[in-house]
């Protein structure tokens, strides 16, 4: 059976909600996100920021390295490279297991680039000793 490419908002709240639901109940990462009060929410705001960063006739207005910033502060600075790596490979199963195409190849594309700068801004973070 072949599979269809992310075409839609519902396509992309699809692949948000399966995805934190792998995220939630893994063991390295479900600590980071248990801060998250309102999950029926994030998984909107999550929705619309993929949609934007995929289909450019949304906007998001959030800031995900601030907040992602912010999270490492919370955890004592506890988020490392592998925790990226994680999330990253469990976004790109995901994206394997129920898409395939062009907006699906653009959506990993995008999440291996966004994890370096999120990493990265965490990092420089720290050395600035907030």
């Amino acid at each position: 059976m072949k599979k269809k490419d992310i075409k839609s908002r519902k396509d992309i709240f699809l692949l948000v909600s399966t995805f934190y639901t792998k995220v939630r109940k893994d063991t390295m990462l479900a600590p980071f996100f248990e801060i998250i009060q309102d999950w029926d929410k994030h998984i909107q705001v999550l929705t619309t920021f993929w949609e934007s960063n995929l289909f450019l006739k949304t906007k998001y207005l959030g800031d995900p390295l601030i907040t992602h910033v912010k999270v490492d502060k919370v955890f004592n600075h506890s988020i490392k490279q592998e925790h990226f790596g994680l999330w990253l490979n469990l976004w790109l199963e995901t994206i394997d297991n129920l898409f395939e195409g062009e907006y699906a190849n653009r959506a990993k594309q995008k999440a291996r680039k966004m994890t370096t700068f999120i990493y990265l801004e965490i990092f420089e973070s720290r050395i600035k000793k907030d």
